[in-house]
């Protein structure tokens, strides 16, 4: 939906606004907003408000800490869950310095440039994400906890599926919100869901992203539950991931596409595949951005930590979906819901396209069962694994120049601090396995 000005101001006399948040992300992927009331909505428009990013963490200092928040138009929507008198709506949030110029801290900023990059070369890049989460009980006081009453397990449906009600409410405000929700489901491990909704353009599905999971919090939290995007939350079951479809677009053809190939692969399609599998360990930082991250990394669940590609199996990292045509797509499978979606998508679009750029040939394509394999078959392959742990990630990072170009200095500094204090306050912490494992011991 594209709007004016003048749509904004007609909307929110129509539909009773009364409260407007001016929503951005932190480069953590965490949403942040400001509420305003509508007699400020001359102020917004004119994107004369403004916040102190010297309070958001890795933004910037006290001496240049004002900002402004300008919104998209487009963005503009009204919170289903909120009362229907004086309703609720919101605009996502460029970030701009006083002087007008792009906050380089602005993660949004970092994938509107790899967009514009793509275009310049001919290229839209579309995705489709597939989002799964937990949903947990609360205590007396409405704290999380980890606990789920339901024991339902891959499609299944209530009454074995407890949550199937729950789903409903979440696909319904999502749809009154403009999504086009493609399905939903129970997922492998007991209290946890997936819900896909339509491919969309880069930008646009990052913003559905951070939306998707503010309306499935909120509308959780409405039926007494906690919905959390934590990787990993419970040990001895499957975590969460968040795969990504993606699309390469040049004059409305899917340039992924070629059906004379033996695989129904273009050579730009080749080529894109071999970027972000030539980049992927200096990514994962970016894609599985937690300490917890990696306890869904590990062997035995299903998790993609093996660097392959496929047109069959699923074991490998980066899997070909069986549609041709023009609906090819690239589907990368290690990210998790707690990255940043904005980070993630320029990422994998810049590995991508640098692979384009420097014609760039993948490994040959692993159809077998990875994990299955011993070490030597793979090794015998060439297929390497993902980073193990946090701190492994970050040293790969920081040995990629070209994705730390990618997310800029200011973030890429800013970030890997941060992940770096993250690790060293991990490692602090006596965990109950090694109370369980040790004190009887030694």
């Amino acid at each position: 939906m594209k709007y004016t000005k003048e749509d904004i101001y007609n909307l929110v006399e129509e539909e009773d606004v009364e409260f407007i948040r001016l929503q951005f992300t932190d480069m953590f992927g965490v949403m942040k907003n400001v509420a305003v009331t509508v007699n400020q909505l001359d102020k917004i428009l004119d994107n004369k408000c403004t916040f102190d990013g010297s309070m958001i963490d890795g933004f910037s200092r006290v001496e240049e800490s004002d900002m402004y928040l300008c919104p998209d138009l487009d963005t503009f929507t009204i919170f289903p869950w909120r009362p229907q008198q004086g309703k609720v709506a919101r605009f996502i949030c460029n970030v701009k310095r006083v002087d007008g110029t792009d906050f380089e801290g602005d993660p949004r900023h970092v994938l509107i440039k790899a967009v514009e990059d793509a275009k310049e070369m001919g290229y839209d890049f579309v995705v489709g994400p597939e989002c799964e989460f937990f949903l947990f009980h609360t205590d007396d006081n409405g704290n999380p906890t980890t606990v789920t009453h339901e024991k339902a397990g891959y499609f299944d449906l209530g009454p074995t599926d407890r949550g199937e009600n729950v789903r409903r409410d979440m696909v319904l405000n999502l749809e009154d919100m403009g999504f086009n929700v493609m399905a939903s489901h129970h997922e492998l491990a007991p209290g946890q869901h997936e819900i896909d909704f339509e491919a969309d353009n880069a930008l646009k599905t990052a913003d559905n992203i951070m939306t998707f999971k503010l309306a499935v919090k909120s509308v959780a939290k409405r039926h007494g539950l906690h919905a959390t995007f934590m990787p990993k939350p419970t040990s001895g079951v499957n975590g969460s991931g968040m795969h990504i479809q993606m699309q390469l677009f040049k004059d409305g053809k899917n340039i992924f596409s070629d059906e004379n190939d033996k695989n129904g692969l273009s050579k730009e399609a080749y080529a894109f595949l071999a970027g972000i599998i030539k980049h992927i360990k200096g990514m994962t930082v970016i894609t599985n951005p937690l300490v917890n991250s990696y306890k869904r990394l590990v062997p035995g669940y299903e998790a993609p930590i093996y660097i392959a590609w496929s047109t069959k199996s699923r074991s490998p990292l980066i899997r070909i979906s069986d549609l041709r045509g023009e609906e090819t797509k690239i589907e990368l499978r290690c990210p998790d819901p707690a990255a940043n979606p904005y980070l993630t998508l320029a990422v994998c679009l810049q590995a991508g396209l640098d692979g384009i750029k420097n014609n760039l040939e993948p490994m040959a394509p692993v159809d077998e069962n990875i994990r299955k394999m011993d070490e030597d078959e793979m090794t015998e392959l060439g297929i390497e694994q993902l980073p193990e742990t946090l701190k492994d990630a970050i040293i790969k990072f920081e040995e990629d120049d070209f994705v730390k170009e990618i997310v800029g200095a200011h973030i890429s500094k800013n970030y890997i601090k941060a992940k770096k204090n993250e690790w060293k306050q991990y490692r602090s912490q006596i965990t109950e396995w090694e109370i369980d494992k040790y004190l009887h011991k030694f």
